[in-house]
């Protein structure tokens, strides 16, 4: 017998299953709190079973029966999108809104060639950007605040799919008149213990701290922390005026906010490099504009636009 359930009731659950709130996922989808009560009622009552545990502080999680339907609803929504898609001919000709999360070291530098690019191929799409750290940028993955995320993998975890934009070595940063900046000639590969004795500008931002540290820990050094900034432009501009030395990954320009020049100073130490991707929630099918975007963007920033 065919049970009597909607696609809107199955796109209302599985939001709610990702939000683990009912509150949140009405905010999400732009309905009433109460329509998403309902639907969950009604779509309760026909299945004859609980998809939720509710808890008093109105969060809910998933019942054993509700994590097995959410399995099979998940790729029958998938299939529900792609067969929409075909029908509005959304292959030949994109259109629609998508967000994109960026993490902010890299927006300045890269999001306007992007940008520009993906604009001339895809005029009808308009793309709206939210800029943040690595932390906040996986959070607002998970939130639906954006579709997709160009991000560095650090600190994520399996809650999460990705799509690989390119692989980032770190290096070290100097100023122009540093003693290894190496003049006309350009600075030498050198390991990371040749800093040891100089002040250093640390990037504090959520994982990014964490993975140069390991970088320091693997050299067997400790850093001598003189600064600490959250801002990218900030670490860039001490380091230029000569205030210290800085680890980073992303290579820029040489100039800075200030007018003064920093150096990227390739090492020679075996560390672990960082995978800069496009990221979503697992198990979430994406739209072909996010699939656009990650072509392009691969396209433009991948390891066969830099050459490397």
């Amino acid at each position: 017998m065919a049970l009597d359930f909607t696609l809107v009731q199955l796109r209302y659950f599985q939001e709610v299953a990702r939000r683990e709130n009912m509150t949140e996922a009405a905010k999400h989808l732009n309905v009433t709190q109460s329509a998403i009560s309902t639907a969950m009622a009604q779509l309760e009552r026909t299945l004859g079973i609980d998809l939720f545990i509710r808890q008093k502080n109105r969060s809910v999680v998933l019942s054993p029966a509700g994590r097995r339907f959410l399995f099979e609803v998940n790729p029958f929504l998938e299939s529900s999108d792609a067969l929409g898609e075909t029908a509005h001919g959304l292959a030949q000709s994109l259109s629609g809104n998508l967000t994109v999360g960026v993490f902010s070291p890299i927006a300045p530098t890269r999001l306007p060639l992007i940008h520009a690019e993906f604009e001339k191929r895809y005029p009808d799409v308009r793309v709206n950007y939210f800029e943040a750290d690595l932390h906040e940028l996986q959070t607002a993955v998970i939130a639906g605040v954006c579709d997709i995320a160009l991000t560095y993998t650090l600190g994520l975890t399996d809650r999460f799919d990705s799509f690989l934009i390119d692989v980032v070595e770190p290096h070290a940063l100097v100023s122009l008149d540093h003693r290894l900046a190496g003049g006309e000639e350009g600075p030498r590969p050198i390991h990371l213990r040749e800093l040891a004795d100089e002040d250093y500008i640390q990037l504090d931002l959520p994982f990014s701290r964490q993975y140069y540290d390991e970088l320091f820990r693997i050299a067997g050094i400790v850093p001598r922390v003189r600064h600490s900034f959250a801002g990218y432009e900030t670490v860039r501009s001490f380091v230029a005026m000569g205030h210290g030395y800085s680890l980073l990954s992303q290579s820029v320009s040489s100039g800075t906010y200030i007018g003064s020049m920093t150096v990227d100073v390739p090492l020679l130490d075996e560390f672990p490099s960082i995978d800069l991707s496009m990221v979503w929630p697992k198990d979430v099918r994406l739209s072909k504009r996010a699939r656009a975007f990650n072509e392009l963007t691969r396209d433009i920033l991948g390891p066969a636009a830099s050459g490397s």
